[in-house]
Formats: C-alpha cells, sequence, structure tokens
C-alpha cells in the first residue's frame, strides 16, 4: 500500500518537473501558466514547486539561474493570495538574498517582490526589509524601462498597505525613493513617480533635510517638454504628464523658495508654453501657500505678470496670467495677519494701483484696458481686494469719462467701469453703508444717463448694460433714480425695431422690472398703456406705418416688462383688452395687428413659466379670453365681417395656438385637470360657461360637419394646442368620444386646415396614452381609418396625413406598429398621386416639430429614435430605390436624403461608404427639395470624413459647379458652400481639379443675390489658395 501511494505522488511530481524543465532548459514560456494554474488549483503547492526549481536555482550558469527564478516569480504573481505567512517570510529572505546575484537575474527577482509586495500575509517589518535592500543592492537607473517600472509597483503597493511602516523609515525612505526615481526618463515611469512623490508630501511622509533634493529630482522635468510617438499604444499624452507634476510642485509650501524663483525664470522666458505651465502651476501653488511663502516672492511675481499681460501677443498667456494674479490676490486676502504683521495685501494692491492707474489717464488710450484687466483680476479676488481697488479706481474713471467727449473713448471708460461694478456683485455687505459704491452713486447715475441719452448705440449699449448692473445693486438706487432710469428705457424702448439698443432696452426692462415691480408698474405700465390706447386710435383712423412700429414696439415693451407676478396682474389685461378692441370692431383689424399680440402673450407665458402662480394667473385669464375671441369669430354670420376672416386665418391660428401651448405646458397636473375639465367639454359639448362674454348667437359644435361650420372646426387647432400640451399623467374626460370625432374629422377633405389639426391632435393624445387595450383600439381604428381613405375617393389626402402623424407618434415612442405603418408609408413613394408628399413624410418623421409631439410638452419621445429608424428603414428605402422604376426613384431618393440629413453625424459617419453612391445620383435630381437636403447633408461630411470623400472628388466637383447655377437661391447658396468644405479634402486630391473650379466660380461673382456673391467669393478665395505655401 505504502509503495502504490509513493508512485502515485511521485506521478504529479515528475509531470511538475517536466514542466520546468522545459521552461528552464527548454525555453518554453507555455509551462509557466501551467506550473501557475496547478498551483492555484490545488495539484501543487509552492514549496513543491521550489523543491523542483531546487537545483536550477543554485545553477552556476546566471541564465539558468535567471529563468529558475522566472518560473518561481510568475507562480507567485499568480497565487500570492495562496501564501502562508511563513512562507512569505522564508520567500522574502530568499528574493533579498537574491538581489546581490548577477545582473540577468535582477528582473525576475524584482517580479518576485512585486509578487510578494501584494501578499495579504507579510508579516510586519518585512516591507522595511525587502525595500532598504532594493535601496542598497540594486543601481534602479541601471534597470531596463520595465524593471523600473517594478521597483515604482513595489513601492506603490507598499504606501498603500504598510504606510505606518514606511513611516518608521523616516527621512530614510524619502532618500532612498530619490535615489531610485533619479535620472528617470520613460514617461510610463514618471507617471508612476509622480504620484508616489504627491502621496509622499500628502500623507506626510517624513522629508527631513531632503526637501530641496526632493523637489529638485522632479522639477528637472519642469516645464515638461515630451510629444508622444504617432501610434503611441499606451496613450500617454503631455498634458497628462503636465497635470502629475504639477500636482507635485504645488503640492506643499515647503517647495515655495525653490519653485517660485524657477516659476518665474520660466515666465519670462521666450517660449510660449513653457510661459502658459508656468502661470498655471503658480495658479496652483497658491491654493497652499500663504503669505510666508510669498513675502519675498511678489515684486518679481508682479513685474513678470504685469510684463506678460502688457506686451504678450497670446490671449492664453494674458489670461493666464490674470487668473495668477486672481489667485495670488485671493492668497494674500484669506491669510491669517498677526497683530505685529504686515499685510501683504494692502502693499501688493498698492504696487499694483501704482503701476496701473498712470495708464488709465493716458490721452492714447493705449494700455488702457490691459491695466483694466489687470486691476478687475485683483479686485475679484476678495471683498477687501475690491473695495481697495475700486475706491481707487472709481474717481479716477469718472473724472475720464468727463474728460473726453468722443462717444468711442467714452465708451472704452464705461465699459471698464462697468466690469468693476459687476465685481461688487461677487461680495455681500451686512452693513450697507460700507459699500464702497454708495459714495459714488449719483456721479455714477449722471454718467450712466449721459450715456443713455448720447447718439452713439454702442455707448448706448454700454450705459444700458452698466443700469441693470447697478440695479442689481440692493438699495443702491434711490426711487428717483429708478423713476428716471424708467423713462429713459421707456424711450429706448420706441427706437427703431430690432435695434441693437431697442433689444438691449426690452432685455434690461425686464430684469430691472423683476427688481423694482412697484416702479415699473407706477411709471412704465401705465405709459404703455397710453401708448397703446392711442396706437389702437392710430390703427383705427389707418394712420402711417411710423404709428403702426410705435404699436408694435408697445407690444414688445409689454411682453418685455412681464417679469414680475404684480406686474403680470396689470399688462396682461391690457393685451387682452387690445383683442377685445379688435373683437368689437373698434380697430381696422389686420392679421400681423393680431399676429404681433399673440406673439407678445406667448412671451409674457415664457416669463411666466418661472413662478407657478403667475404662470396658473396667465393660464386662467388668457386661454377663455383667446377661446371666446376665437368662438365669436366663428359663428355663422349672414355677413362674414373682417374679423371672421381675420381671427380664423391659417396664421392667426397658430399664433393663438403657441400662446396656448406655452401657456399650458408648466402648469401642474393639479391645475392642469381642473383646466381640462371646462376645455374639452367646450368643443365636445359646447358648454361655453367659463368664457368671458359667452352669449353667442348660435351654438359652438367644432366636431358637426355642416355647411355654416367650418370656421368652427378651424378652432380644432386651439383644442390641440391645449390637450396635447398637458403632462402625461392628467386624465382627459370623454377621452373615448373625443378620439373618435377627432379621428373622424381628421378625414374631413371640406377644410384641409381642420383635418390637418385633428390628425395632429389625435397623434398628440395617441402618443402620451399608456398602453393597454384602449390604446391598441384607437390605433385599430385609426388604421382602418387610414386604409379606408387610402383606397379611393376626395379623402386620400386627408388619410395619408392622418397615417403621417400617427406615424410619427409612434415612432417617437418605439411602438411596435411603427414599424408597419412606416412600410405603409413606403409603400406609398411607388403612389402617382402620393409619391411626392410620402417622400416629404420622411422629413416630417425625423424632425422636431414646435406645435404638437414635443418634449417640452411631455410627449414620450425616446432617446436616438432618429438612430433607431435609420437603422430600421434605411436598408428597406435602399432596396425600394434600386427595384423602383426610374419614375418613382426621385421619390425614394428624397425620402432617403430627408432622413440622412436630419441624422447625427457620428451614426451616418459610418455607413458613408454605402450611402454616398445614393447621395451622390440625389444630386442629379431635378427637384429643389432633394438638392438642397442632400447637399445640407454633404457639407459636414465633407468636413468629418474628407478620406472617403476624396474617393469621388471627381463627380463631387462636377455636381457641385452644376449646381451652382440651379434657379434656386437656397440651392446655389448650398452649392457653393460645399464647393468652399470641398478644400478640406486631402490637397494633392485637388489640385487638378483648381484651374477647372477658379473659371466656373468666376460666373457666380454676379449673381443678382448678394449672399449668392458673398458664398462664391470665400469658395473661390479658398480655391486661389489652394496648394500655397502655408495655406
Amino acid at each position: 500500500m505504502a509503495a502504490a501511494a509513493a508512485v502515485e505522488a511521485a506521478a504529479p511530481m515528475g509531470a511538475l518537473w517536466g514542466l520546468v524543465h522545459d521552461f528552464v532548459v527548454g525555453q518554453q514560456e507555455g509551462p509557466a501558466d501551467q506550473v501557475a494554474a496547478d498551483v492555484k488549483s490545488g495539484n501543487y503547492t509552492v514549496l513543491q514547486v521550489v523543491e523542483a526549481l531546487g537545483s536550477s536555482l543554485e545553477n552556476p550558469e546566471p541564465r539558468t539561474r535567471a529563468r529558475a527564478i522566472q518560473l518561481l516569480s510568475q507562480v507567485l504573481l499568480h497565487c500570492h493570495t495562496l501564501l502562508l505567512e511563513k512562507e512569505v517570510v522564508h520567500l522574502i529572505l530568499f528574493y533579498e538574498n537574491r538581489l546581490k546575484d548577477h545582473h540577468l537575474v535582477i528582473p525576475s527577482v524584482l517580479q518576485g517582490l512585486k509578487a510578494l509586495s501584494l501578499c495579504v500575509a507579510l508579516p510586519p517589518g518585512l516591507a522595511v526589509s525587502v525595500l532598504k535592500a532594493i535601496f542598497q543592492e540594486v543601481h534602479v537607473q541601471s534597470l531596463p524601462q520595465v524593471d523600473r517600472h517594478t521597483v515604482y509597483n513595489i513601492i506603490t503597493n507598499f504606501m498603500r498597505t504598510r504606510e505606518e511602516e514606511l513611516k518608521s523609515l523616516g527621512a530614510d525612505f524619502t532618500f532612498g525613493f530619490i535615489q531610485v526615481m533619479d535620472g528617470e526618463k520613460d514617461p510610463r515611469n514618471l507617471l508612476v513617480a509622480f504620484r508616489i512623490v504627491h502621496d509622499l508630501i500628502s500623507r506626510d511622509y517624513s522629508l527631513g533635510p531632503f526637501v530641496e533634493e526632493l523637489f529638485e529630482v522632479t522639477s528637472c522635468y519642469f516645464p515638461i517638454d515630451f510629444t508622444p510617438p504617432p501610434n503611441d499604444p499606451h496613450g500617454i499624452q503631455r498634458e497628462d504628464l503636465i497635470l502629475s507634476l504639477r500636482a507635485v510642485l504645488a503640492s506643499t509650501p515647503r517647495f515655495a523658495e525653490f519653485l517660485l524663483p524657477l516659476l518665474i525664470e520660466k515666465v519670462d522666458s521666450e517660449v510660449l508654453s513653457a510661459k502658459l505651465d508656468s502661470l498655471q502651476t503658480l495658479n496652483a501653488c497658491c491654493a497652499v501657500y500663504g503669505q510666508k511663502e510669498l513675502k519675498d516672492f511678489l515684486p518679481s511675481l508682479w513685474a513678470s505678470i504685469r510684463r506678460e499681460v502688457f506686451q504678450t501677443a497670446s490671449e492664453r498667456v494674458e489670461a493666464e496670467g490674470l487668473a495668477a494674479l486672481h489667485s495670488l490676490t485671493a492668497c494674500l486676502s484669506r491669510s491669517v495677519l498677526r497683530a505685529d504683521a504686515e499685510d501683504l495685501l494692502d502693499s501688493f494692491l498698492s504696487n499694483i494701483l501704482q503701476d496701473c492707474r498712470h495708464h488709465l489717464c493716458e490721452p492714447d488710450m493705449k494700455l488702457v484696458w490691459p491695466s483694466a484687466k489687470l486691476l478687475q483680476a485683483a479686485a475679484g479676488a476678495s471683498a477687501r481686494a475690491c473695495d481697495s481697488v475700486t475706491s481707487n479706481v472709481l474717481p479716477l474713471l469718472l473724472e475720464q469719462f468727463h474728460k473726453h467727449s468722443q462717444s468711442s473713448q467714452r465708451r472704452t471708460i464705461l465699459e471698464m467701469l462697468l466690469g468693476f461694478l459687476k465685481l461688487q456683485q461677487k461680495w455681500s455687505y451686512e452693513d450697507k453703508d460700507q459699500r464702497p459704491l454708495n459714495g459714488f452713486k449719483d456721479q455714477l447715475c449722471s454718467l450712466v444717463f449721459m450715456a443713455l441719452t448720447d447718439p452713439s448705440t454702442q455707448l448706448q449699449l454700454v450705459g444700458i448694460r452698466t443700469l441693470t448692473v447697478l440695479g442689481a445693486q440692493p438699495d443702491l438706487l434711490s426711487y428717483e433714480d429708478l423713476e428716471l432710469a424708467v423713462g429713459h428705457l421707456y424711450r429706448l424702448s420706441f427706437l427703431k425695431e430690432d435695434s441693437q439698443s431697442w433689444v438691449a432696452a426690452l432685455e434690461a426692462s425686464g430684469t430691472l422690472a423683476a427688481l423694482y415691480p412697484v416702479a415699473f408698474s407706477s411709471h412704465l405700465v401705465p405709459k404703455l398703456a397710453e401708448e397703446l390706447r392711442v396706437g389702437e386710435s392710430n390703427l383705427t383712423n389707418g394712420d402711417e406705418p411710423t404709428q403702426c412700429s410705435r404699436h408694435l414696439c408697445c407690444l414688445q415693451a409689454l411682453s418685455a416688462v412681464s417679469t414680475h407676478p404684480s406686474i403680470v396682474k396689470e399688462t396682461l389685461p391690457l393685451l387682452l383688452q387690445h383683442l377685445w378692441q379688435v373683437n368689437r370692431g373698434n380697430m381696422v383689424a389686420q392679421s400681423s395687428d393680431v399676429i404681433a399680440v399673440c406673439q407678445s402673450l406667448r412671451q409674457m407665458a415664457e416669463k411666466c413659466q418661472q413662478d407657478p402662480e403667475s404662470c396658473w394667473y396667465f393660464h386662467q385669464t388668457a386661454i377663455p379670453c383667446l377661446l371666446a375671441l376665437a368662438v365669436q369669430a366663428s359663428m355663422p354670420e349672414k355677413e362674414p365681417s373682417v374679423l371672421r376672416k381675420v381671427l380664423l386665418e391659417d396664421e392667426v391660428l397658430a399664433a393663438m395656438v403657441s400662446v396656448i401651448g406655452t401657456a399650458t405646458t408648466h402648469l401642474s397636473p393639479e391645475l392642469a385637470a381642473q383646466s381640462v375639465t371646462h376645455i374639452v367639454p367646450l368643443f365636445l359639448d359646447g358648454n361655453v360657461s367659463f368664457l368671458p362674454e359667452n352669449s353667442f348667437p348660435s351654438r359652438f359644435q367644432p366636431f358637426q360637419v355642416t355647411d355654416g361650420s367650418s370656421g368652427q372646426r378651424r378652432l380644432i387647432a386651439l383644442l390641440m394646442a391645449f390637450v396635447c400640451s398637458l403632462p402625461r399623467n392628467v386624465e382627459i374626460p370623454q377621452l373615448n368620444q373625443l378620439m373618435r370625432e377627432l379621428l373622424e374629422l381628421s378625414c374631413c377633405h371640406s377644410c384641409p386646415f381642420s383635418s390637418t389639426a385633428a390628425a395632429k391632435c389625435f397623434a398628440g393624445l395617441l402618443n402620451k396614452h399608456p398602453a393597454g387595450q384602449q390604446l391598441d383600439e384607437f390605433l385599430q381604428l385609426a388604421v382602418d381609418k387610414v386604409e379606408a381613405g387610402l383606397g379611393s375617393g376626395p379623402c386620400r389626402s386627408q388619410a395619408f396625413t392622418l397615417l403621417l402623424w400617427v406615424t410619427k407618434a409612434l415612432v417617437l415612442r418605439y411602438h411596435p406598429l411603427s414599424s408597419c405603418l412606416t412600410a405603409r408609408l413606403m409603400g406609398l413613394l411607388s403612389d402617382p398621386e402620393l409619391g411626392p408628399a410620402a417622400a416629404d413624410g420622411f422629413s416630417l418623421l425625423m424632425s422636431d416639430c414646435t406645435d404638437v409631439l414635443t418634449r417640452a410638452g411631455h410627449a414620450e419621445v425616446r432617446i436616438m429614435f432618429r438612430q433607431r429608424f435609420f437603422t430600421d428603414n434605411v436598408p428597406a428605402l435602399v432596396q425600394g430605390f434600386h427595384a423602383a422604376p426610374q419614375d418613382v426613384k426621385p421619390n425614394y431618393l428624397k425620402g432617403l436624403s430627408h432622413v440622412l440629413n436630419r441624422l447625427p453625424k457620428p451614426v451616418l459617419l459610418p455607413e458613408l461608404p454605402t450611402l454616398l453612391s445614393l447621395l451622390l445620383e440625389a444630386l442629379s435630381c431635378p427637384d429643389c427639395v432633394v438638392q438642397l437636403s442632400t447637399l445640407s447633408c454633404l457639407q459636414p461630411l465633407l468636413l468629418e470624413a474628407p478620406q472617403v470623400m476624396s474617393l469621388h472628388v471627381d463627380t463631387l466637383v462636377t455636381k457641385f459647379l452644376n449646381l451652382s447655377s440651379s434657379p434656386s437661391m437656397a440651392v446655389r447658396i448650398a452649392a457653393l458652400q460645399c464647393m468652399h468644405a470641398l478644400t478640406r479634402l486631402p490637397t494633392p486630391v485637388l489640385l487638378p481639379y483648381k484651374p477647372q473650379v477658379i473659371r466656373a466660380l468666376a460666373k457666380p461673382l454676379d449673381d443678382k443675390k448678394r449672399l449668392v456673391r458673398k458664398e462664391a467669393v470665400s469658395a473661390r478665395g479658398e480655391w486661389f489658395l489652394l496648394g500655397s505655401p502655408g495655406s
């Protein structure tokens, strides 16, 4: 029995010896993994591996010993978690001893120590022992890169798991690491070494007398000058090394006496990258330094920063210099002062003021902006700095403003003043009387009002911005100041519409009205109300266009100031009353007038969205009024009035739709539920009880198709705006009836506007409806209605519109039926009557709508629906194109072009090689819409995929040049933009075409349209420069 057991034990050991022999003597690599796997699975122990290696470990040939230790180390790297404490002790002693061996053995020894440094069972004291042995026996920098990296990994592992033991070495550990790192050049190793130095400092290891040596061994790499080799597999970038080294240099104030002179030297150098790196490092150092570290170097630092801002040609260096000055000032501001200590902040700011003040007074104003930027950088660092700089600079700038009479110089001075005023907003003052602006308030207001009355538009703009900033200072402006400010804003609000000052004045009015609602209610709103009344009178009398322009400006101003709930309660009734004047026939009604009022109402609704109270007030006040006006206009009359014609026009109804939608999207579900109980019964049952002035001559029945109800049916668009903007969790009363009525109306051919509105409303409700039996029933009804309508008869166009909108509603929410409906839509591309419309329908499916099926309106819009639609349907479109008859192919091309044009370009680029031939064919399609869509798709591809596009350069050049003479201006412009983009392709590919293109582009230089000529000049100029030096 004993003999049999011995034979069984000897068999696996024999296999182990065979594997060891194959690795050590046979120089095969595979046995090492096999041995490690066997040890891990328990077939062998580490001790058995050592026994099998016995003679090889003591072999007099260094290469044999190295192979033996390499095998043992590889086993330990895989199985270090299985080692017992006793085994670890013996292995460490063995490996430490082998560090004295031949240099060929050392790499394998280090791999073994790396494995042992990961052991959980490592006894106390052995980490210190291993590192001492490495420091004493190994000259690390003479090793190859990979072995140096191993040493850094051993140190990192011990610092992570044996921190207290290493700290017991004191400064000897720091000195030992300095010897290890000294002379390191490989960026892979430097990243690890910098991290070790950072941990040494941040974890409070003892640096002892070696602070300067540690600084020298790391600062010798500053500034980093490293360019990664092409196709570098390690992916180390210069920025990685810069940030890692900066973290070391800026990690302790103890480096300050050595680092700051180095930074000053590099800032003063001529190397741009060194300047940037030094200023950014100084910025980082200020976060950990105090006055003590900076004191001796402040004059030199200020001189270097000042010179860079005054003289540099690089905006980046200027920006970093200003950021460094900001950080220096912030550092001096937060340092705690002893009672007997010098206040370095005051002396530092005094130097800055002394060197910059006189530049603010120079007649030529050459260095005025650099000086202002320096002063503002320092002032923005702390409240103390801001007070000190502002109190010194403001009197000077105020004096200079009055000394200069030219508007351009005054604008420059006022812009500087504005910069200092903005800085005041950063700091709060418990005692308002301590605020430095208080003493200059009257002078500032006088100066701003002078700017607002200046004929220079640019000076007015700066004045408006300054007024806004002054108004944002709490309790600074007096009531009299506000009254004057409101008067100026009122005057500016009636300048030429769309002028810069007009836009800025409206924006400032809105900002200040939110802060001072009483002043604006008392002084501006009454003036606007009077202006609106005068405008109504002028419109009634049919006065000249100038008065109409003032009327429109007044409407804009009313919406602009509606930024506070109390003001909204005054301005909204004014606008609604203005609409009632139209209703009563007291004004000459034109659609543009009503649209202008609706635009103002929509802008007001947008402002009210920020405040729930204002939002509900606007909704419950404006929506019933708009509905009442529309219902009144829709009533049958014996003699149709101008009012009826105006309020029921497509553009006017679209404007009212935008108001109702905007006023509904931000309602809370509870308030929306209240509103829906009134509005839906209005349309289904004719319940007008909640409408103001609801005495109508006949019943409101928009879903009844009768001879006199066409006007009422048009108001379905207003119902759509409301119900399609509701939150999804709001229950709609009588939903089943509503959906059936909408479906029926959507295929009514007598009024395309009404049928389209009904189809959109039906689709919007479908999109939000939760999945379930009711949704399936609605979908089945819709499919049946579509199929019946598409058969034959007068309703084919309406049925197609319904199909399109239902398909979009389902595509957005990833409903399974969307694929069937999309296939049905593709089938219509071959229809002689509906084919072109079906092709344009793909544009609708891929684009965002403004009135229904929007994220703002709470529609269910899944992310990446366009990518999914592309993946699911473009292969079928391509296949259909190839199989289609010649007269149908343009429809497929148009549909494909619409899909690709609205697809995110990163999704399109991988598919470009297979689709490009079709896009090029689409350029030959006579349809201008296809041409424009395809050109819009190709232009960004020329910039983002030049290699692929260059394969088709001959075709591209020919087709683009042909389209530059298209009858359509938009196509000509797009073709010329593509010709411009072609110059991004590789130059050798383009040079053969240069003479031809330059000759051809001479023709659009004489185009009758200025925008075409502009693009032609730009494109031809780029082709002229093609291939020239520096291009």
